[in-house]
């Protein structure tokens, strides 16, 4: 289930469809896991087409940086990307790195020859959950079960994919996506949730981790992987200022950017491709400044409800020492 069967319903309910970073038109998500209750791998494809012929905008930020992105130099020096997003747990990145380095460049003669990629892989630990040591480490063909299973449409939260092992304010969360509709353009987000602590969380408003902290606590303060993108004509000055605001949604959930979290957001737009082949000059688009406000709101409006639909999808997992990561008992605090 989600946070609005529930009646957990953040900010204005927006009108047309607004349920995941889906919404935004060419934006494709899919998961894989060597077994069920291990961390895996989500690919997410940025835009309808192949970004390696299609460059796209893109932006990142971080409120606090204890964790990974990888090409965050590329991005911030080029203001562009030529590859899909892959999240896996903290210690998979290299190899997702590596098997995605392959897969792409099996699939297009010219990488390696006219260019190279450097794929963006951002993680979160599930240590206290998954067996990174001995478990199965995901390779290249788990990265190919991602990237080729990645569909448009509804996505599949909580305890999938990267998702697997993901503990937020003490239970289990992990892929978790939202979106809203801002006039003509779209804000959707998708989270890699693993971060709170129990007494800490705030359901819309209700800081109902004061009541759940009696009964249970988090493993640690943890991190959030964020992803944003629109179909929005944003520049990179202008999409490093929308990669800030899932952690405004955050923060009212209860996040403070702890010591030791890592809460890094990726930013992008389907608008003002940048095509490998072609002219010396290109055509841009661009939005004025004073209706981004609006897709900050949104944005923030967006990652909020992430966290709550994470967490509402979130299934019992029980750890390799035995312990249980249980699910948020969300009916128990459901609103008509």
């Amino acid at each position: 289930m989600r946070a609005r069967e529930y009646g957990f319903v953040v900010g204005q309910v927006p009108t047309g469809p607004a349920n995941a970073i889906t919404d935004v038109p060419g934006v494709r998500v899919g998961h894989a896991n060597a077994v069920p209750d291990h961390a895996g791998v989500t690919a997410v494809w940025p835009h309808a087409g192949d970004p390696w012929h299609d460059s796209y905008f893109c932006a990142t930020a971080a409120l606090n940086g204890a964790g990974e992105l990888t090409s965050t130099q590329m991005i911030d020096e080029w203001g562009y990307e030529e590859t899909p997003v892959f999240l896996t747990a903290t210690s998979y990145v290299g190899s997702v790195y590596a098997g995605a380095t392959r897969i792409l460049t099996a699939r297009e003669p010219r990488i390696g020859r006219d260019d190279v990629i450097i794929p963006v892989v951002g993680e979160c630990d599930p240590s206290a959950w998954c067996d990174v040591r001995e478990g199965p480490e995901p390779g290249e063909a788990l990265v190919a079960e991602a990237l080729d299973g990645a569909r448009d449409g509804a996505v599949a939260e909580g305890q999938i994919g990267a998702g697997v092992g993901m503990e937020t304010f003490g239970y289990a969360a992990g892929i978790g996506t939202s979106s809203r509709v801002v006039g003509a353009h779209t804000v959707g987000v998708l989270l890699l949730a693993n971060y709170g602590l129990t007494e800490h969380f705030v359901l819309v408003g209700d800081p109902v981790g004061r009541t759940l902290a009696r009964e249970a606590a988090s493993s640690g303060e943890g991190s959030c992987l964020c992803l944003v993108a629109t179909d929005a004509p944003l520049l990179p000055h202008q999409l490093r200022r929308l990669a800030r605001r899932p952690f405004v949604g955050l923060a009212r959930t209860g996040s403070y950017g702890s010591h030791g979290s890592g809460e890094i957001a990726f930013a992008w737009t389907t608008a003002n491709l940048l095509p490998r082949d072609g002219a010396d000059e290109l055509g841009l688009r661009m939005l004025r400044d004073d209706p981004l406000s609006l897709l900050f709101a949104a944005c923030a409006e967006a990652a909020e409800e992430a966290v709550l639909n994470a967490l509402c999808a979130g299934r019992e997992l029980r750890g390799y020492d035995g312990t249980v990561l249980r699910r948020f008992p969300a009916e128990r605090f459901a609103r008509a």
